[in-house]
């Protein structure tokens, strides 16, 4: 069964409705080094050397970025999937595919920041795809993953803005 994208809510892709056991075990996982990272930041302001301060916190902007970038494929990959190849892409398929590449390119300004400054913005771009994908996955037949997606940006999110506090 594929996806059609139209003006109304398509049905799943199959394996869309909601994510397996992997996928939450591996979201999860994801989440390490947001955790790691900012309690490492936490543990370690002002008390070592700032050459590997700064790689810590190197390490944690770099990595909120590529996360940020890696939810901006998401919209691409969920359109390709749905896409008819032989029509001209719709709005909605627009829309998705410019919001991709706004993802990404937000996170690479974030990363070329101060890293105080970096983590807020990324603290707020994970926020802030997910309040885009609140409304983009329902239209891309991926409305199951919303409540990972939640808690995964609550986490990761919390953890920018903390470290970015302690900067």
């Amino acid at each position: 069964m594929s996806v059609t994208l139209s003006s109304h809510i398509p049905s799943p892709h199959p394996g869309l409705a909601e994510p397996n056991d992997l996928a939450r075990r591996l979201g999860h996982a994801g989440l390490i080094p947001f955790v790691a990272g900012t309690l490492f930041i936490w543990l370690l302001a002002g008390k070592v050397e700032p050459e590997p301060f700064a790689f810590v916190v190197n390490a944690l902007t770099s990595y909120a970025a590529l996360v940020v970038s890696f939810l901006g494929g998401l919209p691409w990959g969920l359109t390709m999937l749905a896409q008819d190849y032989s029509q001209p892409a719709t709005p909605l398929q627009r829309r998705a595919l410019i919001w991709g590449v706004v993802y990404t390119s937000a996170a690479w300004v974030a990363l070329l920041m101060p890293p105080h400054a970096g983590l807020a913005a990324l603290g707020g771009l994970l926020v802030g795809c997910y309040l885009v994908e609140r409304k983009r996955y329902p239209e891309l037949g991926a409305a199951g993953w919303l409540k990972l997606r939640f808690r995964l940006t609550l986490v990761s999110s919390l953890c920018c803005f903390l470290a970015a506090a302690q900067l």
